[in-house]
């Protein structure tokens, strides 16, 4: 048997921080992301690079920030980095599922790839010039299923649409659901697979990103379930800056991922959101322990790491926001787990402060892949091999650009240390700076407190400052594959 580890890299869209059961979210049902977080190690502040999903993906597949790597929307050209790296040294690459490349279907260094993409949207009306069936796509119409989108939706009962805002059950055979597909998908390519080479699986869930869908079956569980639900109040809405107001316009008009949102939606309905929403968590659980069971069973686990994370986060009515967009924690910070049992730690939780692009690295480690020195990804390999292990950053960032959805801000940098989030908007006077001892939830914006206005001028300095040492350093060393480091005994 190889010594190279089997590495599965499991990714899902749009997946809050506080979705796991073991890790503080008592009312969520995730027996197998417990069961990784028990017997694995866990990262409590993984923060996203952009709360976008091709930015912050182009992030963990390049090792660099979107001012780097220079992809800012969902509609700019990317592909992997590194993956074709495990190919070259003897990795068999395979995608199932989401990966957000664009176009969707290029090789990004992947031997092999089963693309399935967004749940709501039918590409020849919303995309135009990357108009794409894929695979899913092609499924629900070989099984004579014409795919649920906004317009199908709305046009069948404008009234329930709009009252529903995003969640909807899903009314076709169960296993067409975007992510039992992904899920029975990953679970058929393993039972198939003949090859002896070690694996680098990547599978990516499209949920739970919205509409939030699940199954009947899924959300039964969550029926009479108490979810905690926020309490928006004026005084918070009116501390934040313009461009939340015009973000927010821009989800009620907008309709976005069959989203019909509201300015003022009930504790009721929040509740029902958010209900739908964990079941949609649910059900990626349960496809996680299928895949599990059959890595297991095909001895695949016997020499493997198991990574689980998300690109960014959802708000689901928190700070009056739905979706991401927003540089609040419920959208830029994400769950992360790694799991190699007698290889890595087990039961280990830590807080020091992480950029999800971190895993590249650490993923490179392990092949015993040299990581390019022009980087700003840093390895988590300390923290998975000693609870000793000194923190790697003082502090993590998220960038956004202006777009379609985010329209009233040319640029929105967020940094985070320890205590305080600072968030920076280029050429306004206006942000945000909250004090995270004090403030967790970030419901108190302290940007014009004259108490604080050394704190804030220090970190918009900061932010200026790592922006430009990052472009110089990625600039001056060209990102070229480094030589494979020979195997330690």
């Amino acid at each position: 048997m190889t010594t190279k580890p089997n590495i599965i890299f499991i990714i899902t869209d749009q997946q809050r921080f506080d979705t796991i059961n073991a890790l503080g979210a008592p009312w969520m049902h995730t027996p197998n992301l417990d069961r990784l977080v028990r017997e694995g190690t866990s990262f409590t502040n993984c923060y996203a690079t952009s709360p976008l999903c091709s930015p912050s993906r182009a992030s963990l597949f390049t090792g660099m920030y979107p001012h780097a790597h220079g992809v800012y929307s969902n509609f700019q050209k990317w592909e992997p980095t590194w993956v074709r790296w495990l190919a070259d040294a003897g990795y068999h690459c395979v995608n199932i599922g989401k990966m957000h490349t664009n176009p969707y279907d290029v090789p990004g260094g992947f031997h092999q790839r089963i693309v399935v993409e967004n749940k709501d949207r039918p590409m020849f009306l919303d995309e135009h010039e990357r108009a794409y069936y894929d695979d899913w796509d092609r499924a629900l119409r070989a099984r004579g299923i014409e795919k649920p989108t906004r317009y199908l939706r709305y046009g069948s009962d404008p009234d329930g649409y709009k009252k529903a805002m995003g969640a909807f059950v899903w009314q076709h055979d169960d296993d067409m659901h975007s992510d039992n597909f992904v899920g029975d998908t990953a679970n058929w390519w393993l039972r198939e697979r003949q090859s002896d080479a070690p694996l680098f699986l990547q599978i990516g869930f499209p949920g739970p990103h919205p509409p939030f869908d699940p199954t009947a079956s899924a959300l039964e569980r969550y029926l009479d379930v108490d979810i905690p639900v926020p309490e928006v109040t004026a005084e918070e809405l009116a501390a934040q800056p313009a461009a939340h107001a015009a973000f927010r316009k821009n989800m009620v008009s907008y309709n976005l991922d069959s989203v019909a949102w509201r300015r003022d939606p009930s504790r009721e309905d929040l509740l029902r959101l958010r209900r739908h929403y964990a079941a949609n968590v649910s059900m990626i659980d349960e496809k996680i322990g299928a895949i599990l069971k059959t890595l297991d069973q095909r001895g695949v686990l016997d020499n493997a790491i198991v990574i689980f994370t998300s690109d960014h986060g959802e708000a689901i009515g928190d700070h009056g926001h739905i979706q991401k967009w927003t540089m609040y924690d419920v959208s830029v910070k994400v769950p992360l787990i790694f799991w190699a049992p007698g290889r890595i730690r087990q039961g280990a939780t830590t807080d020091s402060l992480v950029q999800l692009m971190d895993v590249a690295p650490t993923i490179l480690d392990a092949a015993s892949i040299a990581v390019p020195e022009n980087w700003q990804a840093r390895s988590l390999t300390s923290f998975l091999e000693s609870e000793n292990a000194p923190d790697i950053r003082e502090a993590v960032y998220s960038e956004l650009t202006r777009g379609h959805i985010q329209s009233a801000s040319e640029f929105i940098c967020m940094r985070r240390d320890k205590r305080w989030k600072l968030v920076w908007y280029l050429g306004e006077d206006e942000g945000e700076l909250y004090d995270l001892d004090s403030d967790p939830d970030e419901l108190v914006n302290l940007w014009n407190s004259p108490n604080h206005a050394e704190i804030r001028r220090l970190r918009e300095k900061l932010i200026q400052e790592e922006m430009i040492r990052n472009m110089v350093q990625a600039q001056s060393r060209p990102m070229e594959k480094p030589q494979p480091s020979m195997p330690t005994s």
